[in-house]
């Protein structure tokens, strides 16, 4: 291998034991929403939008702390804030109460 191909597997395997930690995180931060989604009584509860709002801007705001790109974060975080609803409306008896129109309330 070449420098340059040894410095990129070295990236990449500093890579790999982030994402590793990503999913740690994203399996206890599966075991919360669970945990809130059992004290959830709608749909509009668990969607949540005033909530959304505040999480998305709080990592933003922490994005900027960390030097990180604030749209990445975003575009993150309202992925897996989705991946989430979505979990705690199959995993509840409110999956019947998602918008028929397609959109968020």
């Amino acid at each position: 291998m070449t420098g340059t191909s040894d410095e990129l597997a070295g990236v990449r395997e500093r890579i790999d034991r982030l994402d590793e930690e990503l999913v740690g995180l994203l399996a206890r931060r599966e075991a919360l929403v669970r945990e809130a989604g059992r004290l959830k009584r709608t749909a509009a509860a668990v969607r949540a939008p005033a909530r959304v709002e505040e999480v998305i801007a709080r990592a933003r705001e922490r994005a900027a702390v960390a030097g990180a790109s604030a749209e990445v974060v975003e575009r993150t975080y309202r992925a897996m804030i989705a991946a989430f609803v979505d979990l705690e409306l199959a995993a509840t008896d409110l999956a019947d109460e998602r918008p028929t129109d397609g959109t968020a309330d």
